[in-house]
């Protein structure tokens, strides 16, 4: 039988909730970029990411979560739709936020430019990643990248009821260790596994159960070396980069959205979530940082 689910209604008024300071349970997102990104988080406790890849049933577990409680639009500047809704859960409210489907977060296609910088600039609180049961090779790459730019995540691990008609075993347990996230399996279409989708998430929004996502940490010494000199320069330039190691690792790369975003300032405006703020922070240092960055020999 499936589970079932106990989505309070919400109330057509609501008081803002303030999370002044760092305390256990306080929201970690950063509404000033969140609100450039498009998403107001007024009168919200918790802001949720839903990731995946196409074809895994993202769609089918957002509408079961936010059922009518849900609108549509365009991402600011950008022709994609977004998809965003609302639930109460344990007396907090969260919206959702249904982020493009992509195979990855490479930033080689507007939608995963979109889904990487709401994940690294908007810090969800939490950053459910809807996998396919039935082909965990090809879905773990979206996971894995994810993992290196966010720790609070969840992976639901859907369509099971597909999984097993195709006699197919996945050891749940053994995948969280794995990769140091909640993993929760599901089978949206039926509603199965949602009720404990809900509660990791509300698990991990509220510090209950502290992440420690797999990441590589062992890189060749020369790559070690630029990548530590890199990181310490964009802590420089850029004060409360969320995740400078990973910005560093894109810069390495070559990743030309990110070359931009460091050369225009954008990154800092991202950060601070208003452009004045960027403005300021457009200085001589940050153009020289992206110099001398294209010219580490590794």
């Amino acid at each position: 039988m499936a589970d079932k689910i106990h989505i309070e209604p919400i109330p057509l008024t609501t008081t803002h909730s303030a999370h002044g300071g760092s305390c256990d349970g306080c929201a970690v997102h950063n509404a000033g970029a969140l609100l450039k990104l498009g998403v107001d988080m007024q009168n919200w406790d918790y802001v949720v990411a839903l990731a995946g890849n196409p074809n895994t049933g993202k769609s089918t577990v957002f509408n079961a979560l936010t059922g009518l409680r849900q609108h549509t639009g365009n991402w600011p500047g950008k022709t994609v739709a977004r998809a965003e809704g609302g639930f109460v859960y344990s007396d907090k409210r969260y919206k959702l936020v249904d982020l493009p489907g992509t195979y990855s977060l490479l930033a080689t296609s507007l939608d995963e430019e979109i889904a990487r910088d709401f994940i690294l600039f908007g810090q969800p609180d939490v950053t459910i990643i809807v996998v396919d049961a039935t082909r965990l090779e090809r879905n773990l790459n979206l996971v894995l990248q994810t993992l290196e730019i966010t720790d609070r995540a969840v992976v639901c691990l859907n369509l099971m009821d597909e999984a097993r008609r195709h006699k197919l075993q996945v050891d749940d347990r053994r995948l969280a260790r794995d990769l140091g996230v909640p993993v929760v399996p599901t089978a949206a279409r039926q509603g199965e596994g949602l009720a404990d989708l809900l509660q990791a998430v509300h698990e991990v929004a509220t510090g209950e159960v502290v992440c420690k996502p797999f990441r590589m940490q062992k890189e060749p010494k020369a790559i070690k070396g630029a990548l530590d000199r890199l990181v310490a320069q964009l802590t420089t330039a850029f004060p409360g980069l969320p995740n400078a190691r990973w910005v560093a690792l894109r810069l390495l790369d070559g990743d030309e959205s990110i070359v931009q975003a460091v050369r225009s300032g954008e990154l800092g405006q991202l950060i601070s979530g208003t452009p004045d703020v960027a403005q300021r922070q457009l200085t001589h240092p940050r153009t020289e940082l992206v110099e001398r960055k294209m010219e580490v020999t590794v």
